[in-house]
């Protein structure tokens, strides 16, 4: 099991077609912060039926969507 994945599963337990979180808001899912790793297993999103959108390091949020 993936140390994201109780990030994952929020994610396909909501449905939503796209969801904007705050690093705050993945920290309050996972509980811890994200660091570089984030970035090789954002691609475990897909089997949970999402994608990791655009990753801003301004705004410190991540976008992710839905696969259709």
């Amino acid at each position: 099991m993936s140390k994201y994945e109780p990030l994952w599963k929020y994610l396909q337990n909501d449905g939503r077609d796209t969801f904007k979180l705050t690093f705050e808001e993945i920290k309050g899912i996972l509980g811890f912060d994200t660091d570089h790793s984030f970035l090789t297993c954002k691609k475990e999103a897909g089997r949970f039926g999402y994608q990791a959108g655009k990753i801003s390091m301004k705004e410190k949020r991540v976008t992710f969507n839905k696969v259709k």
